[in-house]
């Protein structure tokens, strides 16, 4: 690990292990972790998808909307790198999704990536022991092979927030890892709800509208997914919701 971003690295791991606070919110802690892996990694984008306990998968968080799209698209299809990692708990990766062959794998997801502008995509389990509860999938625009520093601290992001949420239910709640868990999925509900009311109300495109609604709960204290609320239940202005910084 180089020198220049160890302290970045530590604030990272602090924040996703950082559970007790009593505003802890599980949607943008792992927004973080994909923001951050874009920032600490040589990836060009990243993406969280959570099992919902019953088989199924949701996406949890995307560093941008297009990814949050193509994870989507992966999850609607029940196919891609994305999928086999979390259904098998072991890391899966394309190092250039265009080249002869590669694409044969997930012709549809290949040929979907590659439309959004990705060429390479690396899955890491989120797992404790032999619990899998979701994927850690990083991106990249061209042909790409992740280093093995890479690897590890990616895998090691992905272990710790899985950690995180885990501990959280565990000393918070005391209840089920998968009502956790489907906390943080109805979340992405309410905040694509949300972002839909801020676009069409302010003419802004997606990733416009959940940065004025992110920065709008950090700038006041606010849970993101209480906020999202609020803008869904018209008991919040959306003219109210000015930009960052």
């Amino acid at each position: 690990m180089s020198n220049g971003r160890e302290p970045q690295v530590i604030d990272t791991f602090l924040g996703l292990t950082d559970t007790l606070v009593h505003d802890f919110d599980a949607l943008d802690m792992l927004t973080m972790l994909s923001e951050r892996c874009v920032e600490l990694l040589d990836v060009d984008a990243a993406g969280v998808i959570l099992t919902d306990g019953q088989g199924g998968l949701s996406v949890a968080a995307a560093s941008t909307e297009r990814t949050r799209l193509l994870e989507v698209f992966a999850v609607a299809i029940d196919a891609g790198p994305c999928v086999d990692c979390v259904r098998s708990g072991r890391p899966v990766s394309s190092e250039d999704l265009t080249a002869p062959g590669a694409g044969d794998r997930w012709p549809r997801y290949a040929s979907q990536a590659t439309d959004a502008g990705f060429r390479s995509t690396h899955a890491l389990p989120m797992r404790l022991r032999d619990e899998v509860i979701g994927v850690l999938t990083l991106l990249h625009t061209d042909p790409h092979i992740l280093v093995d520093d890479d690897v590890r601290l990616g895998q090691a992001l992905a272990d710790a927030a899985t950690i995180g949420l885990l501990h959280e239910r565990a000393v918070r709640y005391a209840e089920t890892v998968q009502e956790q868990l489907q906390g943080a999925l109805n979340s992405r509900v309410i905040i694509e709800q949300a972002k839909g009311v801020v676009a069409g109300q302010s003419e802004l495109g997606p990733e416009e509208a959940f940065g004025r609604l992110r920065t709008h709960a950090r700038r006041h204290g606010l849970r993101l997914t209480d906020l999202a609320r609020a803008v869904v239940e018209r008991t919040v202005d959306v003219a109210s919701l000015r930009p960052g910084p």
